[in-house]
């Protein structure tokens, strides 16, 4: 693994990849239409070999085999060693799909061996995206196609801005990181994304406004439905790591503070929370 990405090797390794496995089948639900999105973006052919980026615990993978089909082939890479594992136990044994654990900015990948790069929410990660782009693109075939997902800004995306406003007034909150920090919003800035991918020697890039809303919690009622969604939140992301050293008191004060700002959202039997993102396209010249 790349020394210059260490902390996100640890954290899906650790945390992060934990949460993932223990709600891989509700979190992959709630990334659906956006995954989709980038899918059709990408547009795969039958017989088209596939680099999926960041390709967790699989479902983005397993979705660009069944377009391939038998002629084709998708190897799906992550940091994460818990998630490749439960790709590699959820994968049907006739998908044309295999699963590596690797850091995709560095690992030796066949150069021109892939007619697409894809990653649903995975390559907003790398201590240095110009590189890690560059690096990718060696495997790209000339001619070759790039189509991804990222979120937009913090602003833009209530699935993280509601809860960390709601607790604005209870616990401190950390200062924001910086908009190139590697993190999920680091390519929320369009021109940034498009400059990255421009040095790293891609062409024809469009970036396309996407947004859908996120079913956030599930319960067989509305009030059963909030309570999971607060506890969801309270599990994993960025409202987690604020409340992971205070007292219980705060947390309490806290959970009454994110129920509220959720109840006050449509949906019956979950919470329906509006998402935004960027569908990327690019291509690797030909010469």
């Amino acid at each position: 693994m790349a020394e210059q990405n260490s902390y996100q090797v640890a954290d899906w390794n650790g945390q992060s990849g934990e949460y993932w496995v223990a709600n891989q089948t509700r979190l992959d639900a709630m990334l659906a239409s956006f995954g989709q999105a980038a899918i059709e973006a990408a547009a795969p052919a039958a017989g088209e070999r596939v680099l999926d980026v960041g390709c967790g615990a699989g479902a983005s993978s397993l979705a660009l085999a069944a377009r391939v089909g038998a002629r084709g082939q998708v190897l799906g890479v992550d940091i994460s060693e818990p998630l490749i594992g439960r790709a590699r136990a959820l994968a049907p044994q006739d998908r044309p799909v295999l699963f590596q654990v690797a850091d995709a900015s560095s690992a030796e990948l066949p150069e021109g061996a892939f007619d697409i790069l894809f990653s649903r929410f995975g390559v907003m990660f790398f201590d240095d995206p110009t590189a890690a782009f560059a690096h990718m693109r060696r495997a790209l075939r000339p001619g070759g196609r790039v189509a991804f997902v990222c979120w937009r800004g913090v602003a833009e995306n209530d699935w993280v801005r509601l809860p960390m406003v709601a607790i604005k007034d209870i616990v401190p909150l950390p200062a924001p990181p910086g908009p190139e920090a590697p993190g999920p919003f680091s390519f929320g800035d369009p021109g940034r994304v498009a400059r990255i991918l421009t040095a790293a020697g891609f062409t024809d890039i469009t970036i396309a406004p996407f947004e859908a809303s996120i079913s956030l919690g599930q319960g067989d009622t509305r009030n059963a439905a909030i309570d999971d969604a607060v506890k969801m939140a309270f599990e994993g992301g960025p409202l987690s790591l604020v409340l992971a050293d205070q007292s219980d008191d705060v947390r309490a004060h806290a959970w009454a503070a994110v129920r509220a700002a959720f109840a006050g959202l449509p949906g019956e039997r979950s919470v329906m929370i509006d998402g935004a993102a960027w569908i990327v396209t690019a291509r690797n010249p030909v010469s």
